[in-house]
């Protein structure tokens, strides 16, 4: 049997794990035909994405209610974070009005909006976002109020969101800890009702998220399916997800693509 690459194998874990509670690395080890310290990293590196809980002698599935600090998420999957990034950057155009909630992927958006887009009015609740598109001095950039959560560098609270609910925007870019066929979910309950007034609030919605979000079912559903026009992505997702976004006629936006893969 062919030797599975680092991705396939790491997706494996997390479907190991929808399944049963725990798993051994050795027992992975010998499936994948790979060394227990090579299943150990693989672990490792999905411990610190927050996607599962190391183990004695293995993993187990991650609690809902919990994910790494945004310095850790900030690290992972910078490349394909990255890309994701740059495709999105690509939907927006000059004069427009944006929403851009707190999250290592969005950013990224930020970043890649700071290097290529100009003319635009951004609402944010992230600093880190705040700080990335202030390299741009044709981007207005206006701060949500309310209280600061150093653990995510973003802003929150009920202030919050009735600030966010007295502008209006073309598009909302949002992140989300997770993505079901049932909709967006998210680790971070605070998160919840700034991310569910953006997309109130706005024309079209957009989530960026990475393949490792896929099936990922957390302590709360942000909204169903129904609440976004697109999401941008790095890998094409199958099944339910595929099956869900579907029906609803939600766009999916592969980073590697210049179209979107009709739904």
């Amino acid at each position: 049997m062919a030797r599975l690459r680092k991705t396939d194998r790491r997706e494996q874990i997390l479907m190991e794990l929808r399944h049963h509670p725990h798993v051994r690395t050795s027992e992975l080890a010998a499936r994948f035909g790979v060394s227990t310290e090579t299943v150990r990293r693989d672990v490792e590196a999905l411990s610190g994405e927050g996607l599962i809980q190391r183990a004695y002698g293995g993993a187990s599935a991650a609690p809902m209610g919990a994910q790494p600090p945004f310095g850790e998420r900030d690290r992972a999957h910078i490349e394909e974070r990255a890309q994701i990034a740059r495709r999105a950057a690509d939907l927006v155009r000059p004069g427009e009005v944006l929403m851009i909630d707190a999250g290592s992927t969005t950013h990224q958006f930020a970043s890649a909006l700071a290097a290529s887009a100009h003319d635009l009015t951004v609402l944010t609740n992230s600093v880190a976002v705040a700080s990335a598109l202030a390299q741009n001095e044709t981007i207005q950039v206006i701060i949500c109020p309310g209280d600061f959560m150093a653990r995510e560098v973003g802003i929150y609270g009920a202030e919050t969101i009735d600030f966010i609910g007295r502008y209006n925007a073309n598009r909302a870019f949002i992140g989300a800890s997770g993505l079901t066929a049932s909709g967006i979910t998210e680790a971070n309950r605070l998160a919840v009702g700034v991310k569910r007034a953006m997309l109130r609030q706005s024309h079209e919605s957009y989530l960026l998220v990475d393949h490792s979000k896929f099936g990922v079912n957390l302590v709360a559903t942000v909204e169903p399916l129904s609440a976004l026009t697109g999401i941008v992505t790095d890998d094409r997702p199958a099944g339910l997800l595929e099956k869900a976004l579907a029906d609803f006629r939600v766009d999916v936006y592969l980073a590697a693509q210049e179209q979107p893969v009709r739904t």
